[in-house]
């Protein structure tokens, strides 16, 4: 077998995606059809179409792209099954039927960024950040009924420095998965179409705990400042640059204003401040009191405004220190 037998159908929505299908594209495989989200509407008035990264790739190299609303509508399955592929590729998608996933001959493997069985969901980057990880990585694996259970093809491990926020670790496994959905492609065609794959099970750890990876809401953002400053530190970073962490500036009469938190530091520090007071010099920086420490707020936006660094945030909000967060 050769990777000119191969018949492949992608499947996958964002920027994350596209790495991977372009690998596949410049890596000379016969990608037949893309399959991704309907056009989000967007704007005011939701009036504007946004079409999906993949879908924008796929239609500026010409190829063909299918929209489902519905995974199981007899219409779009019969379109699918036209197209004859022995093989489906899902990057950051969502989760198919079995008469989607079952219908190629040798299968259907995901992309997932993370060391399954390890934080299964739909947000394994955010969590394995905000949980203080020093490592993840990338799997690949044949889809089967339950989310993100099938048996694994091929992992590979990626470091999480200190510093990194969500967003370098999204960079990082975005190519680190297009590499290894090559490898894993490499594998099927020198097994003839049927690679090594083995069940979860035997990969979890004695006394490992696994961690899931849910879909992440407005009210997981919320900070919760009665924890250690390591935790909310990683809270933040998890959380950044998308949808970010968020709090609430109190004032003393009550008001409350909306403030999304980016970047911060982590000061651990003895102190007898209340948790949630605010400390400042009113030019270069902002301290939140926490139990353990301050945390350092590095780059915010206020509700309505821009994104800003510290020092321009204090340009424009002199009166910071008679609020606290809640």
């Amino acid at each position: 077998m050769t990777k000119d037998d191969l018949r492949i159908v992608f499947m996958g929505t964002p920027e994350f995606a596209v790495a991977t299908l372009r690998a596949l594209v410049e890596g000379g495989y016969n990608v037949v059809a893309v399959v991704t989200q309907p056009d989000k509407p967007v704007g005011r008035h939701g009036s504007v179409l946004q079409p999906s990264a993949v879908k924008q790739y796929a239609c500026s190299i010409g190829l063909p792209v299918l929209q489902p609303v519905k995974m199981k509508d007899p219409g779009f399955v019969e379109q699918l099954r036209s197209f004859r592929a022995n093989l489906q590729v899902v990057v950051a998608f969502r989760m198919l039927p079995e008469v989607v996933w079952d219908m190629p001959e040798y299968g259907t493997f995901n992309v997932h960024a993370a060391l399954l069985p390890q934080y299964r969901g739909a947000a394994p980057i955010n969590w394995a950040v905000i949980n203080g990880e020093t490592r993840t990585g990338v799997t690949t694996f044949f889809l089967d009924h339950d989310i993100d259970t099938g048996r694994v093809i091929m992992r590979e491990p990626f470091d999480i420095k200190p510093e990194y926020d969500a967003g370098d670790v999204y960079d990082g496994l975005m190519q680190l998965g297009a590499g290894v959905c090559l490898r894993t492609l490499e594998a099927i065609v020198a097994a003839g179409g049927h690679p090594e794959a083995l069940p979860q099970d035997g990969l979890q750890q004695p006394g490992e705990v696994l961690h899931a990876a849910p879909k992440i809401f407005k009210d997981t953002c919320h900070i919760d400042w009665n924890q250690p400053v390591k935790n909310i530190y990683d809270f933040v970073r998890g959380l950044s640059p998308y949808p970010a962490a968020w709090t609430e500036l109190i004032s003393e009469d009550g008001k409350r204003l909306a403030l999304k938190i980016y970047q911060a530091e982590k000061r651990p520090a003895e102190h007898n401040f209340p948790v949630g007071s605010i400390h400042t010099d009113h030019k270069s920086y902002i301290d939140v009191a926490v139990k353990d420490g301050f945390l350092r707020l590095r780059s915010l936006q206020l509700a309505g405004k821009k994104r800003m660094n510290i020092t321009d945030f204090l340009n424009g909000f002199k009166q910071i220190a008679e609020y606290t967060v809640g």
